[in-house]
């Protein structure tokens, strides 16, 4: 049985004139997938019209509360003492969105209570070890 937690929050998109708008997100964690964080927009925040999720490391998440983090598609950043940013880039350009580092790290604090971060492969091993022991049939 796999829980998951979802944790509604705003954010602000950073536009290229320095004005911010406001954009509602949804921060959720699955146990089935321990390793990864997603944050979930709606369709009226979206350039195509479309619900959109950005999944990434859980632990880009943790680093990006400390320090300036990620290489890829996703970075987080420190932005102040109360707010962290995360850019999100895209074929279509960049979104830059400032979130409350509070509601970021109450979440992140959440997602250890269900896998803690130490055992975020134990079910990837558990599972090839099944696939092992029985033969490829689990």
């Amino acid at each position: 049985m796999h829980v998951t937690l979802q944790q509604p929050t705003g954010a602000r998109l950073i536009t290229a004139a320095d004005q911010e708008l406001a954009v509602p997100a949804t921060l959720r964690y699955t146990s089935a997938e321990p390793p990864a964080v997603h944050i979930d927009f709606p369709p009226h925040v979206t350039v195509d019209g479309e619900a959109t999720t950005w999944t990434f490391a859980r632990t880009l998440l943790g680093e990006g509360l400390r320090g300036p983090a990620g290489l890829g598609n996703v970075r987080v950043r420190p932005a102040g003492p109360a707010h962290t940013s995360v850019e999100f880039h895209a074929p279509q350009g960049v979104a830059v969105l400032r979130f409350p580092t509070a509601d970021l790290t109450r979440f992140l604090a959440r997602t250890y209570t269900v896998v803690a971060p130490d055992e975020e492969t134990v079910g990837a091993e558990l599972d090839h070890g099944l696939v092992a022991l029985f033969g490829g049939r689990v």
